[in-house]
């Protein structure tokens, strides 16, 4: 399974969703990086399971152990290794998904592929469980972003088949009563309202046995311009290879997107202008992007999450066993939106990116220890 990402910073996950553990290998990090743990679980509480009514009723405490790579609070240079234990399963939800594969879902790719040696329980290699570990690598990757002052932040844009919107982030500056807000939030929404609404939808679909995607909205602000390559190995490039490997994101756009379709090049087109000796761009309709290769202003991107697949209501499907149509109601403990608990992991896959990119442009591992200036 190509379960593996990056080029400097290279991340491997593994482990599935009913295994006795996940967790991830990340190699390729300096020495030298301070590490603190209890902002790290933090990070990993806001994807955790079990925490509010519109999760899942999985609990899991997702509480991660290192086993190699960090001493005393800082990376030692060596590749490092992290588990979480999984505790709170139910394989036999699972056990007719050989037979019968769920709308959707990947049980029957995964048929296709692996056979009858495919683990079907909890979505095995292919559970949105598997995030878990990418946040671990996104947690670390974020902290030693913000040593460097690169903050990243994401929120839930859009949710629901009558599209509930919130105000987006700002895309000029970083704007700390935003973040704020968004912690505070019984939802990651920078307005309350909207927030309040969104927690009403959620719970709406899922008493009627249903689910609800949403688009969310993740920036990266202070980021150095001139990281990434053109063509293949663009910023783009690169947070979208990481983004399409979270389980139900079935869209990226970057700064206005496809909405860059319905403008005309004169409102499109950024204006350069000079600020404090330098050039800057006076609006970020690109997203902070230009050739693949990062211009200076906040980064801004977007994913759209579908609906959890996973619904309560009796859907259409096959018995492959038997060579017949049939119909499945789908057992087992469901998110009815992905989105809130998918928030973190797009600010994991962004900063997983842009470090990666960091890493290796030329002379970057030593500006992340800070023993040279980083260049203008």
């Amino acid at each position: 399974m190509a379960s593996m990402c990056g080029d400097s910073l290279r991340i491997s996950i593994f482990g599935q969703s009913h295994s006795p553990a996940i967790g991830c290998s990340i190699d390729g990090l300096p020495a030298g990086i301070p590490i603190d743990l209890d902002r790290l679980q933090a990070f990993l509480d806001r994807r955790a399971p079990g925490n509010s009514d519109t999760s899942t009723t999985r609990r899991e405490a997702d509480a991660v152990e290192f086993i190699a790579g960090i001493t005393e609070g800082h990376t030692n240079g060596a590749p490092i290794a992290a588990i979480i234990r999984n505790r709170d399963m139910r394989s036999s939800d699972y056990s007719e998904l050989r037979r019968v594969p769920r709308p959707g879902h990947a049980d029957w790719t995964a048929a296709i592929k692996y056979g009858e040696h495919r683990d079907v329980a909890g979505g095995g290699h292919f559970s949105g469980r598997l995030t878990a570990p990418l946040c671990v690598a996104g947690g670390i990757a974020l902290q030693a972003l913000e040593a460097r002052g690169i903050k990243i932040a994401a929120h839930i844009a859009q949710l629901g088949t009558e599209p509930i919107t919130d105000k987006p982030l700002n895309p000029m500056e970083l704007d700390e009563a935003q973040l704020d807000a968004i912690a505070a939030n019984p939802l990651p929404c920078i307005d309350a309202s909207v927030a309040q609404r969104m927690h009403e939808a959620i719970l709406q679909a899922k008493s009627e046995l249903d689910s609800l995607g949403a688009v969310i909205e993740c920036v990266a602000y202070n980021v150095p311009a001139g990281l990434g390559d053109p063509m293949f190995d663009g910023m783009e490039s690169r947070i979208a290879r990481i983004a399409f490997g979270i389980p139900g994101v079935k869209g990226v756009e970057f700064g206005e997107g496809f909405g860059a379709a319905l403008m005309r090049g004169s409102e499109h087109n950024d204006p350069f202008c000079m600020q404090d000796g330098r050039p800057h761009m006076a609006t970020n309709h690109a997203g902070g992007i230009l050739g693949g290769i990062t211009c200076g202003t906040p980064l801004i991107w977007r994913m759209a999450v579908k609906p959890t697949p996973s619904i309560g209501k009796p859907q259409r499907s096959v018995d492959l066993d038997a060579h017949r149509d049939t119909e499945l109601t789908v057992r087992g403990r469901h998110d009815p939106c992905i989105a809130p608990r998918a928030v973190p992991v797009a600010e994991a896959a962004c900063a997983c990116a842009i470090l990666d990119a960091m890493l290796t442009s030329a002379g970057t591992q030593r500006i992340l220890q800070g023993d040279i200036d980083e260049p203008r």
